[in-house]
């Protein structure tokens, strides 16, 4: 992902991935699919994120006739809902002469698979008075999220069709599943329809009869039209329930199949009666569940539940209540949660981190999981694991390395999590080594390797075999020849160095030259630091000019002040934050000098510092910026995933709090002030169960839908080194840093 994010950066494609475990294949192919991506093959929309509206929807009416909408969207109600906490609220009037419609659109996330699965469209309806058949809206659906348009290919929709036709005269007060065949539906557009291609479900204008009309609609998802199974489903174990200030985080064991569809979540709450108050996608086994206050005692107790709603037999009960932290454990909170993300919803086979969550589960991340190594050894540290469990981890994740695919010894960007073969998810051109990407693995297990260095026999196993992947990586292929001045990022067997991206700074890829020189077998030269990295080559100043878009910079030195604030090093006002994250998860910045600055620390905290002063000044005046609210960085957007940074041409709305979170270490108290921000006073619509979902942009109410393997590990590990510096002293001790260093200040 990081190699996605500096495609967008550099206006340049991206690449590399995969790997192929072969020692292992057979066995591993016989495994079940994905639970978490067989979910999203069927569900189009089962709850919204906390809010007024629901983001992917569209609401419109041409008078006189009204439909009940929220800045153009859809509103939520969270009074009745078929799978808890909310449903979607249809609320119109139809007059003669007028029209509207309310368009419900597919979830949309990073690497959603394409296609649904399933023949029969089924979604629940709720009118709180009831509804004569001939009152209800016609409906039609459409393989585009724009909704009703003139078609362009390959766009098509169907017929409008009378929602009575399926459902009959609906009663008051009643849940009423609709069941609708694809074959009951034609096309109305000059292209076929096929339902597995569904993006909107169009509710429209259908009698006019001036009456209001209200109908709530929920857990709407494709099915096999072909008998249910009726296996019987096994009750989830070891549930378990922590209390923190506002919320309790339910974690839970349980055996995924594909006929589990979901897990439902029951809670009494102060004593109170039992009701279900949430679900989690099958492949979740965890729910965080946001009481909002301190006070409140809960108990709870889960059921697994299959596509027709069958529950299990229930978990163990549990109970929690919460109370007012003080700071230390709202870090300890926070890191736990981040660290949830590369140990509970890890690839099962590989042990690596996944590129999103929810995405496409056969996805791991090089790069992500290699700061996901790191936040295991914080993990471990912290006793949130044993070291036993710890160790185990990280020889799986070793084993599954040690068979995947590599490219004079660099793995590629993103890998098949069950076979290790790369996956060129960037293009064709995107089917081999990535250098970056491997430099953030490697740095990861460096800082393993030195970590787990005990004297039983099982740990010093572990350090031989992370030294054999270290010293096999071969970071002078990627120079191209022997007498260029530049690392390129990618690397092809079938393609060689066609991307041909030289590696340029300032920015996230320092850790690729300072591994690169560090390395005892495939060793660059020190003066490549120079010639390379901070290069004052025409090519390099057109590179930093052609991707920020400034001058400022360009020779790599900066030298100028921002908001009364002196950056030594970096382009344009500094660039998004995770350029002073990533390099230094486990490279010390204090321990770094060069011809251009006394202290990359101090740089790295001026950088954050200019990105917090650009907020405070919000010059394009995006709504919720502030002194509390910061850190512009890559993440996701409600477009696609996007590098934001202070400036005005990528600046645009979007805020990660990882960009204040992961900067902990540089900028302790005005961090501290965007967690408190970010938990509680934002945290009922940002919040969850892997803590801080990836981002927000509140001028459009819009919340992340999903976590990202780079965005969480950072904020784990760099809260550490904040709290105890853990992780550079532990990356420090790998005897290559010195040299690596050494090699630099001769070149000085």
């Amino acid at each position: 992902m990081a190699v996605q994010l500096l495609s967008l950066l550099f206006r340049s494609p991206q690449s590399t991935r995969r790997i192929a475990f072969l020692a292992v294949l057979a066995c591993l192919l016989s495994l079940p699919a994905s639970a978490q991506s067989g979910y999203y093959r069927r569900v189009f929309f089962d709850n919204a994120q906390p809010g007024d509206s629901y983001f992917y929807s569209f609401a419109d009416a041409t008078a006189p006739s009204v439909i009940d909408q929220r800045d153009g969207r859809i509103p939520v109600e969270t009074g009745v809902s078929k799978t808890p906490p909310n449903a979607l609220r249809l609320t119109w009037t139809s007059m003669p002469t007028g029209g509207w419609s309310a368009d419900v659109h597919l979830l949309a996330f990073r690497n959603r698979l394409p296609e649904l699965t399933g023949d029969t469209l089924v979604f629940w309806l709720y009118a709180p008075e009831a509804i004569a058949a001939a009152d209800l809206p016609q409906l039609v659906l459409s393989n585009k999220a724009s909704g009703l348009q003139v078609a362009e290919f390959p766009g098509s929709f169907t017929a409008p069709e009378p929602l009575g036709r399926f459902t009959g005269n609906l009663p008051a007060k009643q849940w009423v599943q609709v069941r609708i065949p694809a074959s009951q539906l034609r096309a109305a557009s000059i292209y076929p329809f096929h339902i597995t291609e569904l993006r909107s479900v169009i509710f429209h204008q259908g009698r006019a009869d001036a009456k209001s009309h209200t109908l709530f609609v929920d857990e709407i998802h494709l099915e096999d039209g072909a008998a249910a199974s009726a296996a019987k489903l096994a009750a989830p174990g070891a549930l378990s329930a922590t209390g923190y200030e506002l919320q309790v985080d339910l974690h839970w064991s349980a055996a995924d199949s594909p006929t589990n569809a979901r897990t439902a979540i029951y809670r009494s709450l102060d004593g109170g009666p039992w009701q279900q108050v949430g679900i989690a996608p099958a492949g979740m086994h965890g729910y965080s569940d946001w009481l909002g206050a301190p006070g409140h005692k809960a108990a709870y107790k889960v059921a697994e539940q299959d596509w027709q709603y069958r529950n299990s037999a229930f978990s163990n009960e549990v109970s929690a209540t919460t109370h007012t932290i003080s700071d230390d454990e709202l870090l300890t909170m926070l890191q736990r949660e981040t660290f949830d993300y590369y140990w509970e919803a890890a690839d099962p086979h590989s042990g690596m981190a996944r590129e999103n969550i929810p995405g496409d589960d056969r996805i791991v991340a090089t790069g992500a999981s290699g700061m996901g190594i790191s936040a295991i050894v914080v993990g471990t540290d912290r006793h949130f694991v044993t070291r036993a469990e710890g160790l185990a981890r990280m020889q799986k994740i070793v084993s599954f390395l040690e068979h995947a695919d590599r490219y004079h010894g660099v793995y590629s960007h993103y890998m098949d999590g069950a076979t290790g073969r790369t996956m060129p998810v960037f293009g064709m051109y995107d089917n081999g080594g990535d250098l970056v990407e491997t430099s953030f693995l490697m740095q990861g297990l460096l800082v393993a390797r030195q970590y787990f260095d005990g004297p039983s026999a099982q740990e010093k196993d572990l350090y031989a075999r992370i030294t054999h992947l270290w010293q096999t990586v071969e970071w002078d292929w990627y120079r191209e020849n022997p007498q260029s001045d530049f690392l390129y990022w990618h690397w092809s067997p079938q393609w060689g160095f066609k991307i041909h991206h030289p590696l340029i700074g300032w920015n996230e890829v320092m850790v690729t030259y300072l591994m690169a020189i560090a390395s005892p077998t495939h060793g660059v030269p020190g003066s490549m630091y120079y010639s390379g990295w901070a290069s004052q080559a025409p090519r390099a100043l057109e590179y930093r000019e052609g991707w920020s878009g400034s001058k400022d910079g360009n020779h790599y030195r900066n030298g100028n002040t921002y908001y009364g604030i002196k950056l030594d090093v970096g382009v344009g006002t500094g660039g998004p934050l995770f350029f002073t994250h990533y390099s230094f998860l486990g490279f010390d910045p204090h321990a770094l000098h060069d011809r251009y600055t006394a202290s990359y620390f101090d740089n790295n905290r001026n950088i954050a510092l200019i990105n917090r002063a650009w907020c405070i000044a919000n010059p394009k005046h995006h709504a919720g910026y502030g002194p509390d609210t910061w850190g512009l960085t890559a993440a996701d957007t409600p477009a696609d995933y996007s590098a934001s940074a202070p400036d005005d041409a990528d600046d645009h709305g979007t805020m990660a709090p990882t960009g204040a979170l992961a900067s902990f270490a540089y900028t302790p108290q005005e961090s501290m002030a965007a967690l408190k921000h970010y938990y509680r006073d934002l945290g009922g619509e940002l919040w969850g169960i892997y803590g801080p979902l990836d981002a927000f942009d509140a001028t459009h109410h819009w919340v992340s839908p999903i976590y990202m393997g780079l965005n969480q590990a950072p904020i784990t590990v760099m809260v550490e080194n904040y709290r105890t510096g853990l992780v550079w002293k532990t990356f420090a001790k790998n005897p290559e840093v010195a040299v690596m260093q050494s090699k630099i200040d001769a070149a000085r």
